[in-house]
């Protein structure tokens, strides 16, 4: 596998920090140009779980470890940056929630839990499953991703090695090939940084064809804190020609950026 390929730099322990931050900077500007060779399976990727929800459908993240972080991570965001439901975009690592923090030893090798977890959440042939591994093996990703198969759920995946076991799997593969890690097999390195600009390509791309930005404004953001509603407040500003403070007395009113422009265009 290329992610567990031994590494191009050699007697780390003795370079210097400046050195170490080269040797870190130059593997990982290799990741964006790895990530543009694979954006037609990325667009396929998108345009399928654009289409399940869409339709009603839900889109959910598997992954174990690093993987699994990033999934729960990229699916938390998704509420506060476009206003939608929390079980819209839904995040599951192996090892459960408690695994975000903690390992969970194992937990990862299990091939039933995958499905089981997703039966808890009374999953269906209207959502997509995306299964997230940089080696593209892991035995509880490939598990779920086999039951979705069966029961005729689409999938798609993220992993970082080519013809992997995963990959075969899927509706729609993603394969961006990082190649050997600076630490040799520690793909929470280039493997989870292409993983994560997969992840915003993937949630970015369909959000704003669902509708929840305008121009390339977030206009369904959550007013969670006040640096979001001065961002708020300035955006309907912007929309309506209204001062900041009076706009900013529509936002708070309305609740969203969207809302507040709607409410001044409707005269209220």
């Amino acid at each position: 596998m290329h992610t567990e390929q031994d590494s191009r730099h050699r007697d780390l322990q003795n370079l210097s920090f400046t050195e170490l931050a080269a040797g870190i900077n130059a593997e990982d500007m290799s990741v964006p140009l790895a990530m543009q060779e694979k954006l037609p399976q990325i667009a396929a990727l998108c345009e399928l779980v654009y289409n399940r929800i869409k339709q009603g459908g839900r889109l959910f993240y598997m992954g174990a470890g690093t993987s699994g972080r990033l999934g729960v991570v990229d699916a938390s965001e998704c509420p506060p940056t476009y206003g939608v439901d929390f079980g819209l975009v839904v995040g599951i690592m192996a090892g459960g929630d408690s695994a975000i923090r903690k390992a969970v030893e194992f937990a990862e090798d299990d091939t039933q839990q995958g499905r089981m977890d997703l039966e808890s959440h009374q999953i269906n042939t209207k959502d997509v499953v995306v299964g997230i591994s940089a080696s593209g093996k892991t035995p509880y990703v490939l598990g779920a991703l086999q039951f979705c198969r069966n029961a005729g759920i689409a999938t798609g995946c993220i992993v970082c090695n080519e013809n992997s076991p995963i990959a075969q799997m899927c509706d729609a593969p993603v394969e961006v090939i990082t190649g050997p890690e600076f630490v040799t097999g520690s793909t929470r390195m280039k493997a989870g940084t292409a993983t994560k600009l997969v992840l915003n390509t993937i949630t970015t791309s369909v959000m704003i064809k669902l509708g929840h930005v305008e121009g390339n404004k977030m206009v369904d953001m959550q007013l969670t804190n006040n640096k979001l509603i001065d961002r708020g407040s300035r955006m309907v500003s912007e929309a309506t020609g209204l001062d900041y403070s009076t706009a900013r007395e529509y936002l708070l009113k309305a609740g969203s950026v969207r809302k507040a422009v709607e409410l001044f265009k409707s005269g209220s």
